[in-house]
């Protein structure tokens, strides 16, 4: 490397403190400082209860919010409904097989379910989100 190229290099290198001296604090954050919390908007959130109303459990609001995105955006790309479809089933999958959040699921999901699932999230996403 040129002596150009380390040059730069030294203002992005930065030390990590040594192990437990760490400013960082446990618990919640300091009054008026940002928050990192996840903030829908009204639009958002009547597609996430809609979810909930059609027996939709996701494994958090930011996944169901991902998948419903992806749905929104493939038809503003004007994908046919199998295009939808078929990206959207495997993200789907994916969330049933992980419905309970721990990763891990007695049995795993029935075609049917993944179909039925599936298809509640693209209406949903379809009438509510997009």
């Amino acid at each position: 490397m040129s002596e150009d190229m380390m040059a730069g290099l030294g203002s992005e290198i930065q030390t990590a403190p040594p192990h437990g001296q760490s400013s960082a604090q446990p618990g919640p954050g300091q009054p008026g400082a940002q928050s990192n919390a996840l903030v829908v908007t009204p639009r958002q959130q009547a597609y996430l209860d809609a979810l909930q109303e059609a027996g939709v459990s996701p494994s958090s609001d930011l996944a169901a919010l991902s998948i419903g995105s992806y749905v929104c955006q493939a038809h503003a790309a004007n994908h046919t409904d199998q295009a939808v479809w078929d990206f959207v089933a495997p993200l789907v999958r994916n969330e049933v097989a992980d419905s309970n959040g721990d990763g891990v699921r007695a049995m795993a999901p029935s075609a049917g379910e993944i179909n039925a699932v599936t298809a509640d999230y693209i209406r949903i996403a379809t009438e509510r989100l997009c």
